[in-house]
């Protein structure tokens, strides 16, 4: 295993396998707030260089994590496909990247074997790939997944509605989710972020989502976002939900800092399987994002992404239905500004998807980063195309809670009209049956943006 390469005359040395992942990512503020960055664009290209050079079996062998120390770790090595591994060990990462992006290479192929790929190999390609290369890649790997309805088909495009509120208030939320519901948006997923965690409350908001769900024959997923064992112990007293919710992380040490282990998300898929509201059989909703394990001091020395897409490693365990990958939420210290965004966007979809599990985005930036509303439409355009399951529907893309800024109910329908993306199949009916949709699936009906029709 070479870990140097020559360029420009110059030869530059990498101290292991993490210091050459870590040095061939693109540009992240939280790498260089970590210090593992690379300190100049050729040391940049020096590391992909040696990056491409190496073999999958030389990733596989220095994961970032130790196998003994870290649990995600073991979870990613112990459910790799190993036949299919060794029929691939000695590729190269360039070799990897080449057949992935080989246009007589179906999404099948890839598939199948992605199953012998760690997270750090994800992650390895992942940093030879240009924005185009991974739009590419993306959309060979539709993902299909069932929860009450069934999202990841390629002409169809769904999103949360999410009407958060600064006080849990039932009719201020009601005014804010009928006006989304409206416009189309829902299909994906009906849920809010809780400002008050206890149980009655999580409770009270479960039940009156489901009961709304319900009397208005919505086809869609309820949830609460509030933390697995709140959701785990409300449904056990016998509230109503569909969705189980978890913010997951790419280290042990990040996840016990979210409070969680993997036994916790055993017991919660398994309780949702027996008590939750929908058939499933995809029962489980997570939230990640680049940074998370830097923010904990869980990152092991590694860099954002590849903490990123063991992220995704660890949620496939699990089979979710949707894995939402809230890019620009944590703030400038970790993706600085538009540009980083969108890279970091980009990236997570396609690691997703080469891990198999359903991706969506918030697409979305705090307001002391150097973004706009103009470069958050740009993103959602972009990961549309790249085949992502679902975005967020915010009132005016305004969050009044989380204080951050998304993608707003009519952004949501005009990039549904701009790449001629339908909402998902069992909700489109639906909306056209309430006067919300036309026929062809793509124009609002009479009925769009009056909320007073579902009071």
């Amino acid at each position: 295993m070479i870990l140097k390469a020559k360029l420009f005359g110059q030869v530059y040395e990498f101290k292991d396998v993490k210091d050459v992942l870590a040095k061939a990512n693109e540009l992240k503020s939280g790498d260089q707030l970590a210090g593992i960055a690379a300190e100049t664009m050729q040391e940049r290209i020096a590391a992909k260089q040696c990056l491409a050079n190496l073999t999958i079996k030389d990733i596989y062998e220095n994961p970032v994590a130790p196998y003994e120390e870290d649990s995600v770790t073991r979870i990613i090595q112990d459910g790799i496909n190993f036949t299919i591994y060794e029929e691939i060990k000695n590729w190269t990462i360039a070799k990897l990247r080449e057949f992935i992006l080989d246009d007589h290479v179906t999404g099948d192929q890839i598939r199948h074997i992605s199953a012998g790929l760690s997270s750090e190999v994800v992650a390895a390609v992942t940093k030879l790939m240009s924005s185009l290369d991974l739009m590419i890649g993306a959309r060979k790997l539709p993902i299909y997944r069932t929860c009450v309805t069934t999202c990841g088909a390629p002409d169809r495009l769904s999103f949360r509605l999410q009407p958060n509120h600064t006080t849990d208030d039932v009719e201020g939320m009601k005014v804010s989710y009928c006006e989304g519901f409206s416009y189309c948006t829902g299909d994906a997923l009906f849920g809010m972020n809780p400002v008050d965690d206890s149980l009655g409350a999580v409770e009270r908001t479960m039940n009156s989502y489901q009961e709304f769900v319900e009397r208005w024959e919505i086809p869609t997923q309820s949830c609460c976002l509030c933390h697995v064992t709140t959701a785990m112990e409300c449904i056990k007293n016998g509230a109503r939900e569909a969705l189980c919710f978890q913010s997951i992380a790419g280290s042990q040490i990040a996840n016990e800092a979210f409070g969680i282990t993997p036994e916790m998300l055993d017991e919660a898929e398994d309780l949702m399987h027996h008590y939750g509201v929908a058939d499933g059989p995809d029962v489980l909703y997570f939230e990640t994002g680049e940074g998370a394990e830097l923010s904990s001091d869980g990152h092991w020395g590694a860099d954002e992404l590849t903490m990123e897409a063991r992220c995704y490693g660890f949620a496939k365990r699990y089979h979710p239905f949707l894995n939402d990958s809230v890019v620009g939420f944590i703030g400038p210290e970790y993706l600085y500004d538009a540009k980083q965004v969108a890279r970091a966007g980009m990236e997570d979809m396609f690691m997703g998807k080469l891990s198999n599990v359903s991706m969506g985005c918030d697409a979305c930036y705090t307001n002391h980063m150097k973004c706009d509303q103009n470069d958050n439409e740009n993103l959602q355009i972009l990961l549309a195309a790249e085949g992502c399951n679902f975005f967020m529907g915010v009132p005016c893309a305004d969050d009044c809670m989380l204080m951050y800024q998304s993608t707003g109910y009519h952004d949501n329908h005009a990039t549904r009209q701009a790449l001629g993306k339908k909402p998902l199949a069992e909700f489109e009916k639906w909306a056209q049956k309430m006067g919300f949709l036309e026929e062809d699936g793509l124009t609002l009906g009479p009925n769009a943006g009056d909320a007073s029709v579902l009071f």
